[in-house]
């Protein structure tokens, strides 16, 4: 009885092997050192858990950037002429899909996503219905903070919408409805007129033009010349201005297999690509399939709250994707699991609009 039992004594005294030089140990920020919000983000990569996930996102979203500041070399340059349709962006070294849903658009990463596209930093976008009319419909009224408990047949009285804590007067897309009405007669012309084929990615163009507001994520991707795709764009008010016109005016058609071409025919042509994708669904798989055609994407960052046990392509890891060929085999992808309206700020911070105040700052000097 005076012995240490020999089993437990092994079991529990297990010798360790050395870890690797490499190995980055686990420190937090120390506020002994006062508020520096820039190393307090540095230093979530050594945090542990998704802190230190961001941090790989930061570094996977650096390497994207890298590489799209490259020069083209002059083969690459010559099979994209041949591929490249009129009017399209000129091609960089490293092509950016964004991609987001609805809510993205409900809260304020709204602001976030402007910056990205006012300032030209990513080359394509996929969104779901919502992601593109609620641009739209906040150039024309506000959108509230709220509570997540408020009750849904209380706020049905009162004509007031609730998304999560956000609440969003019904008002709102009445006058996204009547502002709507005349744009949608006048494609309507153009397509029997002039025999334009519309296609979701130049309705959202069209309105984007339309809009002539620079809060308007669509106004700023209209002027640089950025495609949005939305693959689902009835799912949505869109689709209510639509089925409502079908009976005003009759006529109107809307071409998804044109964009279904451009966008696959954009991943085929470019040098590198890199995937952001904040949540899952059609926006994500539409990324996806479309890097598929050039045997996957070089460089991806997800961010979610969804998990794998259902299957689902929003929960699934980077390492699925790889397995059907839509992330190169040797990249290095990233998923945050985590809120985006949360991380996604503090993402572009470290990373996009670093690089842009840099070289603001550098060519003031």
């Amino acid at each position: 009885a005076s012995q240490v039992p020999a089993l437990a004594e092994a079991a529990v005294f297990v010798h360790s092997a050395e870890m690797p030089e490499e190995s980055v140990v686990i420190k937090g920020y120390d506020f002994n050192k006062g508020i520096d919000h820039r190393v307090l983000l540095q230093s979530l990569a050594h945090c542990g858990f998704q802190a230190s996930m961001f941090g790989c996102a930061v570094k996977e979203i650096d390497r994207m950037l890298v590489a799209k500041e490259q020069p083209l070399s002059e083969e690459k340059k010559e099979s994209a002429q041949l591929l490249q349709e009129p009017g399209e962006r000129p091609l960089s070294n490293c092509t950016i899909f964004l991609g987001y849903t609805s809510n993205m658009m409900t809260c304020g990463i709204r602001e976030t996503i402007r910056f990205l596209v006012q300032h030209n930093m990513v080359d394509c976008i996929v969104a779901t219905a919502g992601g593109v009319e609620e641009d739209f419909i906040k150039c024309m009224g506000s959108f509230y903070v709220g509570e997540f408990n408020l009750r849904g047949a209380m706020l049905r009285e009162k004509g007031i919408n609730r998304t999560g804590n956000i609440l969003v007067p019904n008002e709102n897309y009445c006058k996204f409805e009547e502002w709507m009405k005349p744009i949608l007669d006048k494609m309507l012309e153009e397509q029997m007129q002039q025999g334009i084929s519309w296609t979701p990615s130049k309705v959202i163009a069209r309105l984007g033009k339309e809009i002539g507001h620079v809060d308007s994520v669509y106004y700023w991707a209209y002027k640089n010349n950025i495609p949005i795709f939305c693959p689902a764009l009835t799912d949505g008010a869109l689709g209510d201005c639509l089925f409502f016109h079908s009976f005003r005016n009759p006529g109107l058609k809307i071409d998804i297999v044109e964009d279904i071409c451009r966008i696959n025919s954009l991943a085929l042509r470019a040098a590198n690509t890199g995937m952001i994708v904040l949540g899952g669904g059609v926006v994500k798989h539409h990324i996806y399939n479309a890097n598929l055609m050039r045997n996957g994407a070089d460089f991806a960052v997800n961010i979610n709250t969804a998990q794998e046990f259902d299957g689902s392509d929003a929960g699934a890891r980077p390492d699925e994707a790889v397995s059907w060929g839509k992330i190169k085999k040797t990249a290095s992808p990233v998923k945050v699991c985590a809120d985006a309206s949360l991380v996604f700020p503090l993402l572009v911070a470290e990373t996009f609009a670093k690089r842009h105040w840099e070289s603001q700052s550098q060519q003031k000097s």
